[in-house]
Order: C-alpha cells, then structure tokens, then sequence
C-alpha cells in the first residue's frame, strides 16, 4: 500500500500537468475560453427558468437560485464522469510509451473538472445575491456535500474508465444512463409531491440527487438532511472500493486493449 502511496507521490507533478492540460483542450479554440464555464451555466439557467418555470408556474425569485444550484452539481459529475470514462483511450499514446499510474489519467480528468466547477460557483453567488438569497453560517456547510459529490466522482469515474476500455459502447450507453439520472436529480422541479409518492425512492435512492439537495439547502440557510448526507457518503465510499478493486485488477490489461 505505502509503495503504491509513493508510486503517486513520485508522478505528482505530472498529475498536476495533466490536469492543466485537460482545462487548455477544453477550451481550446474558445474565444471566451474559462470564463465559459461561467457563462454557460448562466444561459442555461435562462433557459430552464423561462421553459419550466412557464410551464410549471413557479415564478418565485428563488427558482432560478434553485435550478442553477442544482444545474451545478448535475454537470460537474456528468462531465467528470465522462471525461473519466475516456481518459485511458484519449492518453493511449502515452500509456504504450512509458509506465505512469494509469489511474491518474481518470483522477485528474475529474479533477480538472472540479476547478472548472469551484470557478462557476462565482455565478451561483452573483445570482444569489442579485435575486435576495443571501448567505448564511449554514452557508459554508456546502463543502461537505461539494467533498461527497467528489468522492462519488472518482468512484464512478475508476468504474468507468475500466469498463470503458474493454465496452467501448459504454461511451453512448452512459450518456443515456446520465440523461435518467438529471430526470431523477429534480433539477428543474420541486420533488416534493413525488418523495411523498409510491415512487418517491427513485430520488431517495439516487445518491446525486441526496448531494443536490443538501448542497441546496446549503444555498438557502437551511439544514442539511442527515440521512441524505449519510446515505450519499457511504455509496460514494462503496463506489470508490469497488472502482480501485476493478482498475486494480484489469490495468495491467488495458493495453491490449486501447
């Protein structure tokens, strides 16, 4: 374990040079460049404020506040995720020229990932406070669901990248899977009448939709749900074992692979 602990230690600055490289490409060729990752949530709160707060008649100020909060979270671990879920095909030349740790191909995707998120939050803030939700002590306590979603990142993302080498299909098949997953995270509604349904353990189940709403209730001053917070902690860690168990196990394979 302290072997494997220092084989990391020794790659350290290439994982700090891969996760910079994952934020130029992605704005590569970008005129407005990383203030995008600012903008385009902006826009897509518009959007989903105009569609469903029409057709749903929620008109309150706090509904945008709402949205973009739960936007946020949604995004990140779907981008993470994916770019997780190609990072060992996308680094293939370098995994046949020398040996690196090949789980920081899928470490550092998410976490670049994550920067770009930690920047987007100025959005959320300025939104905020321009529409009257206004922070509170209770406030900073949206680090702890923000340090969740990130442990459910890299455990979804050592999964992936793994199955990924060997089903290349999973590719299109996750982004289906991710479009179920916004429809049961309530993005852009209220979940209330549907927790107090038959069906209501479609969204209690879902450990991202336990991170979006306690991360919003951070937002608002309102307290955390504790069995939210402990259910989404737990399957975060069983998804991390799970995905060290199976990159472990098959890394040394992927190169016959990719």
């Amino acid at each position: 374990m302290n072997s494997k602990l220092d084989d990391y230690r020794k790659y350290s600055n290439l994982f700090v040079e891969l996760v910079r490289k994952g934020i130029k490409l992605k704005y590569r060729r970008s005129y407005l460049g990383i203030i995008w990752s600012m903008i385009e949530p902006l826009l897509t709160m518009i959007v989903l404020t105009i569609v469903f707060g029409t057709l749903l008649g929620h008109t309150g100020k706090e509904f945008p506040v709402y949205i973009l909060a739960g936007r946020l979270i949604y995004t990140l671990f779907s981008q993470s995720s994916t770019a997780a879920l190609k990072s060992i095909r996308n680094n293939q030349g370098m995994i046949k020229k020398v040996y690196v740790p090949k789980a920081l191909y899928p470490l550092s995707s998410i976490t670049f990932n994550y920067i770009l998120f930690l920047i987007s939050l100025v959005v959320l803030l300025m939104v905020s406070l321009v529409l009257g939700v206004y922070p509170t002590l209770k406030s900073l306590l949206a680090i702890v669901p923000l340090c969740v979603l990130f442990l459910l990142s890299v455990g979804a993302g050592l999964i992936l990248s793994t199955v990924g080498v060997f089903f290349r299909d999973m590719e299109y098949l996750w982004n289906v899977l991710l479009m179920l997953v916004m429809y049961t995270c309530a993005i852009f509604y209220y979940p209330d009448k549907i927790l107090r349904s038959d069906v209501g353990w479609i969204l209690k189940y879902n450990p991202l939709f336990c991170i979006i709403s306690n991360f919003r209730s951070c937002v608002f001053g309102k307290s955390m749900d504790m069995w939210m917070l402990g259910y989404s902690f737990v399957f975060s860690i069983f998804s991390i074992l799970v995905g060290v168990l199976a990159f472990e196990k098959n890394q040394d394979k992927f190169i016959l692979y990719i």
